[in-house]
């Protein structure tokens, strides 16, 4: 049988998924961390077919198969449907798991190809993308409003540079984009999951850090961001872990690296590191 892991968490920018406006479309601090958490991994066997509507094989139980989300609460405003419609027909890609993505013909040019994985609701990515024009960034993100936000930014600021998948990453990456075809891969703020019984929720695990190695080209990047210290120590034990994988920090470090210019400091970032919070980035290559 194959094996399979529990559904992940989204990701996304903390200013995301931290807001606290009225009438914000994203979720109360926190609040996204504790959805559902008494959901089993494994539903009762006696029924007859699994969520997706596929019958289940004579004997074997009902279980979650890897996913690098869960589906956050909220709508799409006036503003970010214009931009699905506006904008989506140029900078939305079509998930297609019988072919392979043709990135210099979704992109229109030939570029190092950046992956990243849950973008909130795009202000980091629409930031990365303006200031490294020469590289191409393919975006997954499920949450509608984050992906129509995202939209209206490309949109309005003229960004090139930025297709997006309204899909799961890993369906992607399994299906799409074939091994050693990725330049880097961004991964900020992934919901850390406090508790430790939900510690099998988070995304940064040995399975799916294999995945990503293995679809890096040599001397590609892997950068993870997080403001949660168990969950950092967590990170770099499982990338350290990772044969596929060098970690860049200084010999003789704590194993992570000051922020690189380019990830920009968000407000709630801000914010924290004021009140003494920290954040811990960790940049690895492959080997």
């Amino acid at each position: 049988m194959e094996t399979v892991i529990p559904i992940l968490p989204p990701t996304g920018d903390l200013d995301a998924r931290c807001s606290t406006k009225p009438g914000s479309y994203n979720l109360t601090p926190f609040s996204r961390r504790t959805m559902n958490p008494d959901i089993p991994d494994i539903p009762t066997a006696d029924k007859a077919q699994n969520p997706a509507g596929e019958p289940r094989p004579d004997g074997v139980p009902f279980m979650r198969v890897i996913k690098s989300y869960v589906l956050r609460a909220g709508r799409t405003g006036p503003g970010q449907a214009r931009a699905y419609e506006q904008f989506g027909p140029q900078f939305l890609l079509n998930y297609d798991a019988s072919q392979a993505l043709d990135t210099t013909a979704a992109f229109g040019r030939a570029a190092s190809l950046i992956m990243e994985i849950g973008f909130g609701m795009g202000g980091a990515t629409a930031h990365i993308a303006t200031v490294r024009p020469d590289d191409n960034f393919l975006c997954c993100e499920v949450h509608e409003p984050g992906v129509g936000a995202l939209l209206k930014l490309v949109g309005e600021g003229g960004l090139q540079n930025i297709r997006i998948f309204r899909h799961d990453a890993v369906e992607v990456l399994d299906h799409m984009l074939p091994e050693g075809s990725l330049d880097g891969v961004h991964i900020f703020f992934p919901d850390p999951w406090h508790k430790t019984r939900h510690h099998k929720r988070r995304l940064i695990q040995t399975p799916f850090v294999n995945r990503l190695a293995r679809h890096l080209k040599p001397g590609g990047y892997l950068h993870l961001a997080t403001d949660w210290e168990p969950y950092a120590q967590q990170m770099l034990e499982v990338l350290s872990a990772e044969p596929l994988l060098k970690n860049t920090a200084a010999a003789g470090s704590d194993g992570y690296v000051p922020k690189p210019d380019y990830r920009p400091l968000t407000k709630f970032e801000n914010r924290g590191i004021k009140l003494g919070h920290g954040v811990w980035d960790l940049v690895f290559v492959r080997a």
